[in-house]
């Protein structure tokens, strides 16, 4: 069990994609920042990134909110 936003980040690509197993969420953390790297299987980061990147924007104002209420700033990063 990690920090709420990347227990959300690791949820929501897990819905998205075809291939679950191969969802792995790293966060770095430092002060009041968070980076979280979001990797995937290759055939499904089309899936995560979504036409003209609206799934992967509309993640990233998510994980704003979310890390908010934690009073951090969330970065998302798709390798």
């Amino acid at each position: 069990m990690g920090t709420p936003t990347k227990d959300l980040l690791e949820y929501m690509a897990r819905s998205l994609v075809t291939d679950p197993d191969a969802v792995h969420v790293h966060s770095v953390s430092s002060g009041y920042s968070v980076i979280l790297e979001l990797e995937v299987a290759p055939e499904d980061k089309g899936i995560v990134i979504g036409r003209r990147g609206r799934v992967a924007n509309a993640m990233r104002a998510l994980l704003r909110v979310a890390a908010t209420t934690e009073g951090k700033r969330a970065t998302l990063d798709i390798i």
